[in-house]
């Protein structure tokens, strides 16, 4: 059905943006504190959800979706097919892992060290 494929690229997408959101979202919190929570509550997230045994909640729904779409060839979907690419690259899973979970511990440090400077900028 056509509704369940449409469905399941809307969650690529959110996926996708998620995906986005961890690894930019430090450029958009500097003086932000409330967007800066969000963002390392979703650092700390993609870590838990690259390391622990459990799934992402996003993929389950995609392959959810995508299950119940039935088979569909690829077929006009450019956009969609490189989307589903980038999101799940042909690499190692344990790779993938600590690559995901070192470049949200790097933005952490990124994070760590605005909150040392706040603290510590003259005049404070």
């Amino acid at each position: 059905m056509r509704l369940f494929e449409v469905l399941a690229e809307l969650v690529l997408l959110v996926h996708l943006l998620l995906i986005l959101w961890v690894i930019l979202g430090w450029i958009a919190t500097r003086r932000r504190p409330l967007l800066r929570w969000f963002h390392i509550g979703s650092l700390l997230w993609g870590i838990v959800a690259e390391v622990g045994p459990w799934p992402c909640p996003l993929t389950l729904a995609e392959q959810w979706l995508q299950l119940r779409a039935g088979p569909a060839p690829y077929q006009g979907g450019f956009l969609i097919h490189y989307l589903e690419i980038a999101i799940y690259p042909d690499i190692s899973p344990e790779v993938l892992a600590w690559a995901g979970s070192g470049v949200c511990l790097l933005i952490l440090g990124v994070h760590a060290r605005r909150f040392w400077q706040e603290r510590h900028a003259p005049g404070q």
